[in-house]
């Protein structure tokens, strides 16, 4: 096994200074604000999670240049709010044209910096380019009657989705007139921001991107009076944080947290459907903020849910994403690569070990051995399908996210048990019941704190005209997708703002 000519890191990195020179100086990145690249920031190195290759990693910010980026993004915002729709519709089309250009080298950072498979990684910069077209065929009506903030907005999003979550809520920001502030994510992503933001600057659209640490850089970003708006992607104790601080100061903000995001099976009999789910399931190892980790099964079908589940689970493909036999192979079809970071593998792993003796049954623990990797590779970040049957209250895995591989089922008797399985976690983003009588199933999804239910398949966060949005816990603030992704970026008077707020809560029309 080698890694396959042309994708090696050496390469890759060799090519982003070809294509964006004034971006990657020398052997460091640099931040972008107020129209310029510039070499502020301390340089830092990082390590690939798919072999432990050492990789660029982002230029940390000290405050006191975070609070200049704010300010000169707030005088790009001033100009850029006046700006004819038909000039910014022009310029971000014309950004996206350069993104689909080098589809192929942003694909390969986000391979190498956050260990997404080939197939991953090429979605993730598909779904921005092509959802930010839908915005741009159809900016004109969702944006009648709505103005710009009167400051940019600030973005903080974690590492999983750089392209598709990330930039294109930027890209949609400023179609809708803001100037938009990116924090490039700690742990991973750096290099394909950093290319992404010099092809759309190039264009003329009003973005920034600075790096840092959270505690380091809150104070010009989440609470600024500067800005606009914060949208923020990540985990519930960062996100209360982030909430504590703006709860009474009025700001416009969006927060997107995690839930503990279940499957239901009650009265079920489609189980090859159900097993081609849960293969689907493992994209990108579970590091999604709508994976699914549980399954609340109806005890008398545990056999059947077993005889599905199992083979599923055995039969996925994990190995390192670049890895092929000969040199004109294509790249590997995997279900995943790595976690983010072998920290996350220890982590993971502990939480499981703990479970099983507190009195967790193992359902699989999965191997490496039977993995696509070099001789020799580096694979401490890479962890193998687990499953605990009923694990204890005791136990994260009873009511979080584990964020990776590795699945909880949980047996239930009656539907008021299945329901309150399924809502262990106080609000989730999605969920889905398995279930052949509709109505029934319909019935019951009324009652979970889920804001997308699905029927026999899974939800996703969705494109283009889709909401997207949390309960309970596990969303604070304005919803996103189609038009409600405009409208928390936009004003105008006198029109319902649809999201969570600390006095009431909106649900977008159906």
């Amino acid at each position: 096994m080698i890694i396959k000519p042309g994708t090696e890191w050496e390469s890759v990195y060799s090519r982003c200074r070809s294509v964006a020179p004034e971006a990657f100086g020398g052997e460091r990145l640099r931040n972008f604000w107020g129209g310029r690249w510039r070499s502020e920031g301390t340089p830092t190195e990082t390590t690939s999670p798919i072999d432990g290759t050492v990789i660029t990693g982002p230029p940390r910010l000290e405050t006191v240049d975070a609070k200049r980026a704010v300010r000169a993004s707030l005088n790009e915002h001033r100009t850029w709010s006046f700006a004819p729709l038909a000039e910014r519709k022009r310029r971000v089309v014309a950004a996206l044209g350069d993104l689909a250009e080098h589809r192929e080298l942003l694909a390969l950072l986000l391979v190498w910096e956050i260990g997404k498979t080939w197939k991953s990684a090429q979605s993730d910069v598909d779904r921005c380019v092509d959802g930010v077209r839908w915005y741009a065929s159809n900016i004109e009506g969702i944006l009648e009657g709505r103005a710009p903030l009167p400051g940019p907005v600030s973005n903080i999003a974690s590492w999983n989705y750089p392209m598709s979550v990330l930039m294109h809520a930027m890209l949609v920001q400023a179609l809708a007139g803001n100037a938009a502030i990116a924090k490039a994510p700690t742990d991973g992503g750096v290099n394909c921001l950093t290319l992404a933001v010099a092809l759309v600057a190039r264009q003329g659209v009003p973005v920034t991107l600075v790096s840092g640490g959270g505690a380091e850089l809150s104070e010009a970003l989440v609470r600024s009076d500067l800005i606009g708006c914060l949208s923020f992607v990540g985990g519930r104790s960062s996100g209360g944080e982030i909430a504590a601080s703006l709860v009474d100061s009025g700001k416009r903000h969006i927060l997107e947290q995690e839930g503990l995001n279940c499957w239901g099976v009650w009265e079920f009999s489609d189980w090859p459907a159900l097993a081609r789910h849960v293969r689907g399931s493992f994209e990108y190892g579970k590091q999604r903020c709508t994976a699914y980790p549980r399954y609340v099964v109806q005890r008398s079908l545990f056999d059947d849910f077993l005889a599905a589940y199992l083979p599923a689970v055995r039969e996925l493909k994990v190995g390192h994403p670049l890895a092929v036999a000969r040199a004109e192979d294509p790249l590997p079809q995997l279900d995943f690569g790595p976690l983010i970071n072998d920290v996350k593998v220890k982590e993971l792993c502990d939480t499981v070990d703990d479970a099983i003796s507190r009195g967790g049954v193992p359902l699989h623990r999965g191997s490496l051995g039977e993995g696509r990797f070099l001789p020799g590779q580096d694979t401490a970040a890479y962890l193998a399908p687990v499953s605990i049957l009923n694990p204890p209250p005791s136990s994260p895995l009873h009511h979080a996210e584990p964020f990776g591989p590795v699945d909880s089922v949980v047996l239930v008797d009656t539907e008021a048990e299945m329901l309150a399985a399924m809502n262990a976690s106080n609000g989730s983003l999605v969920a889905s019941l398995a279930c052949d009588d509709e109505p029934t199933a319909r019935r019951l999804a009324a009652d979970l704190q889920a804001f997308k239910v699905g029927i026999n398949r899974p939800r996703s966060r969705g494109d283009r005209e889709e909401h997207f949005g949390g309960r309970g816990a596990s969303w604070r603030g304005a919803f996103v997708g189609g038009e409600l992704l405009v409208q928390a970026v936009t004003e105008a008077p006198d029109r319902p703002l649809y999201g969570h707020f600390p006095t009431h809560t909106l649900y977008p029309p159906t």
